[in-house]
């Protein structure tokens, strides 16, 4: 890695994985996007835009997007801005490389409830690992508009080495070597975010909403305490800060599909209608079975889940958890 021209690469050419190369291009000779997508790589390598994820932005003429796997594995830096449960599938498909692996997504693997990060350990032990998290919509990155967001590496020599990369005049990130704070706080605010929006589209106030991404908040910190994260990395900007972001915008996958749960759309038809994923709809389930595994109370985990799977309507989720003992604020 030599200054600020390491070669990077970009594994997942979605809206997010698009923002991310068109920030992150800026000072490099070449960016490499991987897209699994033939028609994404015509479309970027004849018009310099990714119409299908991130319609009415160009982006540099230095980003060039490829399938080409040899040619993403020579890549020092690696970006990975894959669905959540494709991650380990894609980590066994990537050729060998002794590139630095930079997580992007956020969840929890299904079939195993293990973090990113352990799943990125498991298949690929012998590459440095980070996390880039935050609150962070894609069409503002890709703009250029300003954003600050937590990138947790394993020490502080890995953290030296990324900052001068990752650093942009508007894209700030701040250290942390809580990795698994920084994941679980990502993971479990998509699935907040798909209740708040069920609070938005219900009609049922910003009182509740308020009141939704409080409780929501402490069921993050309780579980996030039981799988070792720190409460101060919950608190900051890969917890909280995406939360709130998340939990306020129709520009949020998860908060638009709770939106038209709220208005009594089936979840099937909302999700067998998007080409984008919403990641909280898949780890809903899977946090939901291990926070009950580690005896984490999560209620609005559980109402999400309940919503999700059809098994009750708006009205009775609401009404039950009104209907929880009262307790002290602090539990």
């Amino acid at each position: 890695m030599t200054g600020t021209h390491a070669k990077i690469g970009v594994i997942g050419a979605g809206a997010w994985g698009t923002a991310l190369a068109q920030v992150l291009s800026e000072g490099q000779e070449q960016l490499l996007l991987w897209a699994r997508e033939p028609e994404i790589v015509d479309q970027i390598s004849q018009s310099h835009e990714n119409k299908t994820f991130l319609p009415g932005h160009r982006l540099r003429e230095n980003i060039r997007a490829t399938q080409d796997w040899d040619a993403i594995a020579a890549c020092e830096i690696l970006l990975l801005v894959t669905p959540a449960q494709h991650l380990r599938a894609t980590l066994q498909t990537l050729p060998e490389t002794n590139a630095t692996l930079i997580l992007c997504c956020k969840g929890i693997e299904a079939q195993s409830q293990m973090l990113l990060s352990e799943v990125a350990r498991q298949v690929r032990p012998d590459n440095p690992l980070a996390i880039l998290s935050g609150p962070t919509f894609a069409h503002e990155v890709a703009q250029g508009l300003p954003t600050a967001l937590t990138l947790a590496c394993e020490n502080g020599t890995l953290w030296d080495k990324l900052n001068p990369l990752i650093a942009k005049p508007s894209f700030r990130p701040y250290y942390s070597d809580d990795v698994a704070g920084a994941e679980i706080g990502g993971a479990v605010k998509n699935v907040l975010a798909i209740g708040c929006g069920v609070v938005d589209g219900a009609g049922l106030g910003q009182n509740a909403r308020a009141s939704l991404i409080s409780r929501g908040f402490a069921e993050m910190l309780r579980y996030g305490a039981a799988r070792g994260a720190r409460a101060d990395t919950l608190a900051g900007l890969c917890g909280l800060g995406d939360l709130v972001l998340t939990c306020s915008s129709t520009s949020s996958r998860n908060f638009s599909l709770g939106k038209g749960l709220g208005e009594g759309i089936a979840a099937d038809t909302l999700l067998s209608d998007r080409k984008t994923v919403a990641e909280g709809a898949s780890t809903a389930p899977v946090l939901q079975q291990d926070a009950r595994a580690r005896q984490v109370d999560m209620p609005i985990v559980d109402a999400v889940c309940a919503l999700l799977a059809g098994k009750a309507d708006v009205q009775s989720v609401v009404t039950q958890l009104m209907k929880r003992p009262l307790v002290s604020e602090r539990r």
